[in-house]
């Protein structure tokens, strides 16, 4: 059975199933939800606790082999079952589905497995997690929704603030749930209960962001040109090599100059994405992009973008921060100046 994160407490209130499992890409939700499921087991009588971390040396037979380990006292025991990478194998996979054909008495089981993408969660085993017991999907915060989870989070300690200082929170903590996590629980110990002021949550908390090149992608493609200027600053101020950068905003010019002249072609828009690999929430933000950026431009950008890399090489003279803003910004606010009708 597979419910949302949000569901969890209420389920677990409703019944304990024998088995528990968690995938996402966002850790320190996944971490809570884990918490959550160990809590509620100790409160019953769980007691007894084995970890199993699986990585490419683990010997699978030792979880096969658990269930016979049972304690002197016939305490309750927790199986915390760990599978970082998400792909256990053949064997692995034909493990999992032995173990859950069979669940040892007494036992709760938790896998906490990291993001599976669709292929992944069409194999035997995860369908079987699935089917044998509770599965709990994980969803990442997007940027958009940051703002009104740091508001929840604010009301759980009794404290809330005005909106755009939830903005300015969440600016500030960009790309890391976890260091939100933690300037939240600063507030409380800061400050009592109540309405804060920005001038109190502007004085507590340091710029914890931690900006990645995929994210400078997503805020050009998606049109957002003081978010564009915010990331580079941050990039060149943590030290990113502007190489990095460069090929990164690169390979998705690329990207986007094939999926217009797959487009141009004849090939419907949404075909165009499916054939680019291009799925889920991100088809919005690149389909609005090809719309917006003319295939003249992104020729244009890529022939920037090899005077950039000249200057990197140290071929060409010029400011290449200055450089890269500059290419960014360019695709950020260019509008198409030629009507194309996509709606083939």
């Amino acid at each position: 059975m597979r419910i949302k994160l949000e569901q969890l407490s209420q389920s677990l209130q409703k019944q304990t199933a024998p088995l528990y499992t968690l995938f996402g890409s966002e850790p320190l939700l996944i971490l809570e939800a884990a918490d959550l499921i160990r809590t509620h087991a100790q409160q019953r009588g769980y007691t007894e606790r084995e970890l199993f971390a699986v990585d490419q040396y683990f010997d699978w037979s030792d979880l096969l082999n658990a269930d016979n380990n049972l304690s002197l006292f016939g305490d309750r025991k927790i199986m915390d079952i760990r599978i970082p990478s998400g792909k256990p194998g053949k064997e692995g996979g034909k493990a999992i589905e032995n173990y859950c054909h069979a669940l040892p008495p007494d036992t709760l089981t938790l896998f906490t497995l990291p993001r599976i993408d669709k292929q992944g969660q069409a194999t035997r085993w995860f369908k079987t997690l699935e089917a044998t017991g509770v599965l709990v999907q994980i969803y990442t915060i997007e940027r958009s929704q940051l703002p009104g989870w740091i508001g929840q989070r604010l009301g759980r300690q009794q404290q809330k603030t005005d909106s755009a200082t939830l903005q300015f929170l969440a600016n500030q903590v960009e790309g890391n749930l976890l260091a939100a996590h933690q300037e939240i629980q600063k507030l409380a110990l800061l400050y009592p209960s109540g309405n804060l002021t920005f001038e109190q949550v502007k004085d507590a908390v340091l710029n914890v962001a931690r900006y990645d090149a995929f994210q400078l992608s997503d805020a050009m493609i998606n049109a957002d040109a003081a978010r564009f200027i915010r990331i580079l600053t941050g990039l060149q101020g943590e030290g990113i090599a502007p190489l990095l950068i460069l090929a990164t905003l690169t390979e998705q010019i690329r990207q986007l100059i094939t999926i217009r002249k797959s487009f141009d072609t004849g090939q419907s828009l949404t075909q165009s994405l499916q054939t680019a690999r291009i799925w889920g929430d991100r088809q919005k933000s690149v389909q609005a992009a090809v719309k917006r950026i003319s295939l003249q431009a992104l020729i244009q950008s890529l022939s920037d973008a090899a005077k950039i890399d000249r200057m990197i090489k140290g071929v060409t003279q010029g400011d290449i921060w200055d450089e890269l803003l500059q290419l960014g910004l360019r695709l950020t606010i260019h509008e198409n100046r030629y009507f194309v009708n996509f709606a083939k």
